[in-house]
C-alpha cells in the first residue's frame, strides 16, 4: 500500500484506474520502476479492458519498448500518455508495435511467403491477439482491379479505436524501399472505394522479416500513413528480449535527439 501511494499519487488518476482495474492488476503495475512504463500499462489495460493475465502477459513481452511510444523522448511519450487519459485517444504510435512476436505460427528455419501466409490464416486467433485490442478481420487476398490488372492484398483489418482500416502485407525477407510504392497503391485504392465517410484515411503496416534503420529514415514514410515493422518467428529468452529491446529504445531515441538538435541548428543558422 506505500508503494502504491508513492507510484500514484494524484486522487483523480486512482479513481479513473479504479473503474476498471483490480487490485490485482496494480500489484503488477506498481513494481515497475520507470513511471512512464508504468503509466503505459495502467492507461492501456483500462482502455482496452485487459484481465490481470493479459496484463502479465504484456508485460513479460515488453509491450511498451515494442512500441513507437517508448522510443520517443519522454516528454513527448508522456504527453501522449496524458492525452490518452483524458480523451480516450488511441494513437497509431501506441497501437503499432516492431517487432511482432509470431513464434505460435510454428515456423521454423526456411519457409515460403505462401507458408508464412497460410500460418498466419491458421492461427488467425493468436494472430489478432498479438496485433492487439481493437482490431476486426475483413479479408484475406483482398482483391484491387486497377486498370484491368488485379492485386492482391494479404490482409486488411478494421481497428475501432483509430477509426480507420488497417492494410498488411507480409513478407518473408528483408524491407525493400519498393515496398512502399505497393502499398501506397494499396491505400490509395482503399481511400478511393472502400473508406466511409466517418472513417480516417487507411493505413497499411508492412511486416518483414528485417529491416534496415537507415532506409527506413530516408524513405519517411509514417507521414503517409505507412508503418514498417519486422517480425520473429521464435521468441527470445527474456533476459535477452529484455537486453534487446533496451538497447533498441536507447540508440531509438538518442537518433531523435540527435535529429532534433540538427534541425535546431541549422534553424539557428
Amino acid at each position: 500500500m506505500i508503494r502504491f501511494a508513492e507510484v500514484f499519487p494524484d486522487i483523480q488518476i486512482v479513481s479513473a484506474l479504479l473503474r476498471q482495474l483490480s487490485w490485482t492488476h496494480f500489484r503488477s503495475i506498481i513494481y515497475i520502476d520507470d513511471p512512464l512504463t508504468r503509466d503505459f500499462y495502467a492507461e492501456m489495460c483500462r482502455i482496452e479492458l485487459w484481465n490481470t493475465r493479459t496484463l502479465q502477459q504484456r508485460i513479460d513481452s515488453m509491450l511498451f519498448e515494442r512500441t513507437a511510444l517508448s522510443k520517443k523522448p519522454a516528454k513527448l511519450a508522456g504527453m501522449e500518455l496524458k492525452k490518452l487519459r483524458d480523451e480516450d485517444r488511441m494513437t497509431p504510435d501506441l497501437v503499432f508495435r516492431d517487432p511482432y512476436i509470431l513464434d505460435f505460427l510454428g515456423l521454423k528455419d526456411t519457409y515460403a511467403e505462401k507458408d508464412l501466409k497460410a500460418a498466419i490464416l491458421r492461427e488467425i486467433e493468436s494472430f489478432i491477439l498479438e496485433l492487439g485490442v481493437g482490431f476486426a478481420f475483413i479479408a484475406r487476398q483482398k482483391r484491387m482491379t486497377i486498370d484491368n490488372e488485379d492485386h492482391y492484398l494479404d490482409l486488411l483489418f478494421y481497428h475501432r479505436h483509430l477509426r480507420r482500416m488497417v492494410a498488411i502485407d507480409l513478407k518473408i525477407g528483408e524491407f525493400k524501399a519498393a515496398y512502399k510504392g505497393q502499398m501506397e497503391l494499396y491505400l490509395a485504392w482503399l481511400d478511393r472505394h472502400e473508406r466511409a465517410r466517418d472513417e480516417e484515411k487507411p493505413i497499411g503496416l508492412i511486416l518483414c522479416a528485417g529491416k534496415k534503420a537507415e532506409t527506413i529514415e530516408l524513405l519517411d514514410m509514417e507521414k503517409d500513413g505507412i508503418r514498417v515493422s519486422s517480425y520473429w518467428t521464435e521468441a527470445l529468452p527474456k533476459d535477452l528480449l529484455q537486453k534487446k529491446f533496451h538497447e533498441a529504445v536507447a540508440m531509438a531515441r538518442a537518433a531523435l535527439e540527435a535529429r532534433s538538435a540538427e534541425a535546431l541548428g541549422a534553424g539557428v543558422e
